[in-house]
């Protein structure tokens, strides 16, 4: 497509409309370099425009609780059998003593998903286990907020135990449990995810599960696993599907809505062998995701103002310079993570607060930090106080 064609897209885009898909679809197919760097310098202007200058970050712990898991995704280097060597399931204790060591270390919030361990209940149901997982926690740490169990957790709870999404939902945000990741969306387009996470939720549950948690009050985040055997446009039909799940918790003037997009660019080092062959390379192709980045940038800005690089996938320094094409956040701490570094990704587990603000720093941009749902911490008269982004 012509670069004059190319302008008209970005323009309408800067004058605060939403592009359509198939406009999405030309931009990220574009190969020019003038052409790219347009879309980088669009992005960066509605990055501006919608959520500031100020890079936020967040101080956070993942617990992973188990690695051992029914499903068996095409993408998965986490998940293992139970009986495996290199399996785990972490007890109580365990639990706790990682919740205990975020918050030595300052962290407000702690991330919490696993593997869908069939046997992972008590007295012989799954959502009591899942209840106990945030009592461990939030009976100790009640300040914590607790960021857990994903719309396919949800469903394996369900299924297990004979319930409506909405019940599950219920009783865990009633535990304590304050908002649910957007993962196991992986791309939202079924011909992808019969390749990918055959076992998985559809599109349709995974749609519906997170519509539910906002009309019962949980926000949520949303993300997509990019570059492997998708195509541009089914890359913006799953934008399409958030977009429009978040002007349905909008206009539906529901208690929670999406507070995030992050991609999770898609690391092949250490997956199963028939993915890795047909995708053809270990690592992130680095300037596919930035485009990407920029692209969802320009298509969802409008509905949701915050969006997040993966350091663990790109490694700070891609991570960083993603911070001029379109992101507006960096992440989190995280501590510990095991899920992408067992699948061979080279950015590490772990990531400090100093690290990231000198990376944000380096840009010339401020640095804040955040609460997981995009409020600001600062020191006021030696008190620490919240203000709405």
């Amino acid at each position: 497509m012509k670069q004059k064609n190319i302008d008209a897209i970005l323009d309408h885009s800067l004058m605060g409309y939403d592009i359509s898909p198939a406009e999405g679809a030309v931009l990220l197919t574009q190969t020019d370099p003038e052409a790219i760097a347009a879309i980088r310098t669009t992005a960066n202007q509605l990055r501006h425009m919608q959520a500031g200058d100020t890079v936020t970050y967040v101080i956070n712990r993942n617990i992973n609780f188990t690695n051992i898991c029914e499903q068996h995704c095409s993408f998965c280097a986490f998940r293992r059998d139970d009986g495996d060597t290199d399996a785990y399931w972490l007890d109580w204790a365990q639990i706790l003593e990682k919740a205990a060591d975020g918050v030595r270390r300052g962290a407000t919030e702690i991330c919490m998903q696993g593997g869908l361990n069939p046997e992972a209940k008590v007295n012989g149901k799954s959502l009591p286990y899942y209840l106990k997982l945030v009592a461990t926690i939030k009976q100790e740490f009640p300040q914590l907020h607790l960021h857990a169990f994903s719309p396919q957790e949800v469903q394996f709870i369900a299924r297990l135990d004979g319930l409506e999404y909405a019940e599950v939902i219920m009783a865990l945000r009633d535990a304590g449990v304050n908002s649910m990741p957007g993962t196991a969306a992986e791309v939202l387009d079924d011909a992808v995810r019969r390749v990918l996470c055959p076992e998985k939720i559809d599109t349709n549950t995974w749609l519906e599960i997170v519509s539910t948690a906002h009309k019962l009050g949980l926000h949520t985040t949303s993300t997509m696993l990019s570059g492997h055997i998708e195509t541009p446009e089914q890359q913006m039909t799953h934008l399409e599907k958030l977009r429009s799940l978040q002007k349905t918790a909008v206009n539906q003037e529901y208690p929670a809505k999406i507070t995030e997009f992050i991609l999770l660019p898609f690391v092949g080092q250490e997956a199963p062998k028939s993915l890795r062959r047909r995708v053809g390379r270990d690592q992130p192709v680095l300037s596919d995701a930035l485009l990407l980045g920029a692209v969802a940038r320009i298509f969802l800005g409008n509905w949701i103002p915050n969006h997040q690089p993966s350091w663990v996938k790109l490694g700070l320094d891609c991570a960083t310079e993603a911070l001029v094409w379109g992101c507006n956040d960096i992440g989190g701490t995280l501590m510990e993570e095991h899920i992408t570094t067992m699948a061979g990704a080279v950015g590490g587990t772990c990531m400090e607060v100093e690290t990231l603000q000198t990376a944000i720093a380096s840009l010339g941009r401020p640095y804040q930090q955040r609460d997981t749902l995009y409020k600001f911490f600062t020191q006021d008269s030696g008190l620490r106080t919240q203000h709405s982004i």
